[in-house]
């Protein structure tokens, strides 16, 4: 084959591979003309539900990753808007979650010495999760999310709800100068810490939190439909915030977040142009890649989960380049990683938005409670400055609890002993491990069972019974043709099935009767380069015993396979085509046994025997 045209091939497939299901990159405005009052309402309701939830959720989830609370703002409200027009649902709303800003946190306290840099790296570090996400929607690893077992994202969210509620002791119990922030970065030297530091136990901030929490309780049992989370905090910060600004009593001193400025809203752009940018690049691309991975996951789980309630048609891949432009705007502006919010997403479904532009609206009103927070600041009001850091960590806290889905987990331990153990050492890579590292250890072990199981082709003998047909060979009968073994593939042939179907087959010639081994290829599947590498071990193996292989039933796509591969001359060999002679028998769709008559004459032929009658029966009503 020429280099042109190699290169001419090579770019067709690349054409027909990205022709498929094309994604977007135009943003996605419908008609405005089918743009109703009825809808626009109900697009305005949905979007002042979801901003009541989203703001306080976004100072949590900042103070989760450890950052101020102006990145997690910022990201609320900028990611909310921008991703509505790439993504395929109507429904998902984007912005700060719990599992991505922990993963932050998480990769920051193993790293010390980045922690430092964290107003620099932070904005290149969603920009390069935006470029991971840009490039996976591109060449469509989306599709690839599916196969990625449930049994991981309930054992990583539990194990990450064990981290958040331990870190967020913290600030509860008041011990935030009695725990060494160094020796935390793993579960247990957190634990270790903490019951350490439990004698300088401080009862106001528990006092401020339990408050707090029983708010929040009240307005979940007897106010269900109401935002709990926000009310909780509204009211906790109401009834403590003056009490610590006003120097009273034993709540004087106690923590609280500090409001940001116009100053601090003024978008900036990831430094690019700086002589360090390769290393920073090298230390942030693993959590970029790793965020990217949970952000498109928890994306594409909240999208079918959704739209098989609406009957909405899910594109995981357009929706992964939502994920991409969301975190895209977050970096120019300032803001957090961004991802697809579950609580934040189902609260826009239940309260009833008719479109795409009801996240929209809930990010222009996170906007514009952001200024208006801004403001407060300049006219020495200081709103944030009233939330006491123990009210919001308790509220953290309850709401981790959430990430303990019982039913799933109690599925996954049930269903299979392989989802039973995916999901037990996902959940202790997630305490063992950094959380960027051991989202892909759950990966990796979920993966490695599937290929486990899938990488086992089922081989069976088979024989010609009395009117013609191809059977079973049962143990107890011999071979027709005790020279010949008829044997029938099926299942797949990839990679991780190559070195198995090797083994059984050459466990199959250790028969010293055996002189000729008929493949029957009807029913397998999927070749790839590896299972073809084996065919020709095995090929050459059976060669230099002075045996042969044969190929019956190949499909047009196997015969595609081992033509393009250069192993069809290999296994043509000895057989004169001017003669009508060939090693490989392609299936006839009206009669499959007719390739497997031909390739046991072609046997018989190079046994030099023409022992035993060969009969197809042919049934026209049952192969039409």
């Amino acid at each position: 084959m020429s280099l042109g045209h190699f290169i001419r091939k090579a770019s067709r497939n690349t054409r027909e591979y990205f022709a498929t299901e094309k994604i977007d990159f135009v943003p996605r405005i419908g008609p405005f003309s089918a743009y109703s009052k009825p809808k626009l309402g109900a697009d305005l309701r949905s979007a002042l539900n979801v901003t009541l939830l989203a703001l306080p959720q976004a100072i949590a989830y900042a103070a989760i990753a450890g950052l101020d609370v102006i990145y997690g703002v910022v990201c609320s409200a900028v990611a909310a808007m921008v991703a509505p027009f790439f993504a395929s649902s109507r429904f998902n709303v984007l912005g700060p979650t719990n599992a991505t800003a922990f993963m932050l946190f998480s990769f920051f306290s193993v790293n010390p010495e980045l922690q430092l840099r964290i107003p620099q790296l932070l904005p290149l570090l969603v920009l390069l999760i935006a470029l991971c996400s840009m490039l996976g929607a591109i060449i469509k690893v989306a599709d690839l999310l599916q196969y990625v077992s449930r049994s991981v994202l309930v054992g990583y969210m539990a194990g990450a709800a064990v981290l958040i509620i331990g870190n967020q002791m913290k600030p509860l119990l008041g011990l935030g100068d009695f725990v060494d922030p160094e020796k935390t970065a793993t579960f247990f030297g957190l634990i270790w810490e903490l019951i350490k530091s439990l004698i300088h136990t401080d009862w106001v901030p528990l006092l401020i939190g339990a408050v707090t929490l029983l708010i929040y309780l009240a307005f979940r049992k007897w106010k269900k439909s109401w935002p709990a989370f926000s009310i909780s905090l509204v009211l906790g910060s109401a009834i403590f915030g003056p009490l610590i600004h006003g120097d009273i009593g034993p709540f004087a001193g106690q923590a609280t977040f500090s409001t940001f400025g116009f100053s601090e809203l003024i978008p900036t752009m990831p430094d690019l142009i700086r002589p360090d940018i390769f290393d920073d690049i090298s230390a942030l691309l693993g959590l970029a890649l790793a965020i990217s991975f949970l952000a498109s996951l928890e994306n594409t789980l909240m999208a079918k989960s959704i739209s098989s309630q609406t009957g909405d048609r899910s594109d995981v891949n357009q929706d992964m380049l939502s994920v991409a432009f969301a975190n895209l705007g977050s970096s120019i502006a300032g803001g957090m990683p961004a991802s697809g919010s579950l609580t934040r997403s189902s609260l826009n479904f239940r309260s009833g938005a008719a479109t795409k532009a009801a996240p929209v609206y809930s990010g222009l009103f996170t906007l514009v409670l952001v200024i208006l927070i801004a403001w407060s600041r300049e006219t020495g009001l200081n709103i944030i400055d009233y939330i006491p850091k123990s009210a919001l960590a308790v509220l953290v806290i309850a709401i981790s609890f959430s990430l303990f889905n019982a039913h799933q987990i109690r599925i996954c331990l049930r269903s299979t002993s392989d989802d039973a153990v995916v999901i037990g050492l996902t959940f202790c890579s997630t305490l063992l491990a950094p959380l960027h590292v051991a989202i892909f250890i759950g990966v990796a072990i979920s993966i490695t069972l599937f290929l486990r199981k899938a990488s086992k082709p089922y081989l069976t003998e088979y024989e010609f019974n009395e009117v013609g047909e191809l059977r079973e060979m049962g143990e107890k009968r011999a071979r027709p043709i005790p020279a010949i073994s008829i044997v029938h593939v099926e299942g797949d042939l990839f990679f991780g099935a190559s070195e198995l179907f090797r083994t059984q087959i050459q466990r199959t010639v250790a028969d010293p009767a055996i002189k000729v081994i008929i493949l029957r290829l009807k029913n397998a599947r999927h070749l790839d380069a590896t299972s073809v590498m084996a065919l020709e071990d095995l090929v050459h193996f059976m060669r230099r015993r002075d045996l042969h292989l044969l190929v019956s039933g190949a499909t047009k796509q196997v015969y595609k396979v081992l033509k393009r591969s250069g192993i069809l001359e290999t296994l043509q060999e000895g057989a004169d085509r001017t003669q009508g002679e060939s090693n490989i028998f392609l299936t006839m769709p009206s009669n499959p046994n007719i390739s497997t008559r031909d390739a046991l004459k072609r046997a018989q032929q190079l046994l030099g025997t023409k022992k035993a009658d060969v009969r197809i029966f042919y049934d026209p009503n049952k192969h039409p």
